[in-house]
């Protein structure tokens, strides 16, 4: 698990290709000495797993599913990424809980300033946008945010000058795309109040609600 508080921005430095899958090369500031093979490190939002490390460098298996899902397989030498290590129960939970499990990939349609920050709107496919509500989080990049406003087809979120410059935000422009993981909590919720459901549609009522004790 991850907290969506991105500690460091790592440089990809190789790319290399296999039959079927990919060893992605970052070069990062993290320190080194605190991370072991088989950690798992949020890159862009994507939990991989160290399978060497080095000097400033650390390395991780992607596989096509990953590549073809996500905008990793977009990037190239030199692409910076946001980089975080996994949660550990002692440390603060400064974001929200993130998996580290990306939903889908959203584009920028908008950026502007909105006062001191920068408002970016992204469109979202239907059937991921259904679990973005105003106010609540999302996971942009790796990155905790607080959904701003939710429309039939886009979300938006303002970034405050100090997440624009810690994070690759501040690369991103109007038709860039972002790896998006939504509230896991909302998935579970709907899961589960959709079995045995009151109506035959699946909707909700106030005595599902009562007899699963939220009332």
């Amino acid at each position: 698990m991850f907290t969506g508080l991105i500690e460091d921005i790592g440089t990809v430095r190789e790319l290399r290709h296999g039959a079927s899958s990919v060893q992605l090369t970052v070069a990062t500031t993290l320190p080194m000495d605190e991370i072991a093979l088989g950690d798992s490190i949020a890159v862009n939002g994507i939990c991989l797993t160290v399978i060497r490390y080095g000097s400033g460098v650390f390395v991780a298996d992607v596989s096509p599913e990953t590549l073809e899902c996500t905008n990793l397989g977009a990037v190239s030498p030199g692409s910076q990424v946001n980089l975080e290590r996994a949660l550990q129960l002692s440390d603060r939970l400064g974001g929200h809980l993130v998996s580290g499990h990306v939903d889908d990939v959203a584009t920028v349609v908008e950026r502007r300033r909105d006062g001191n920050a920068i408002r970016f709107t992204f469109r979202l496919a239907a059937h991921t946008l259904r679990y973005v509500v105003a106010k609540g989080s999302i996971t942009i990049d790796g990155i905790s945010l607080t959904v701003n406003e939710v429309t039939e087809e886009t979300f938006s979120v303002a970034i405050i000058p100090h997440s624009l410059e810690k994070t690759t935000l501040k690369n991103v422009q109007v038709g860039g795309r972002v790896n998006i993981e939504t509230d896991i909590i909302a998935r579970y919720v709907e899961k589960l109040l959709g079995q045995g459901s009151a109506t035959q549609d699946g909707s909700l009522t106030l005595e599902h609600l009562a007899r699963n004790g939220f009332m």
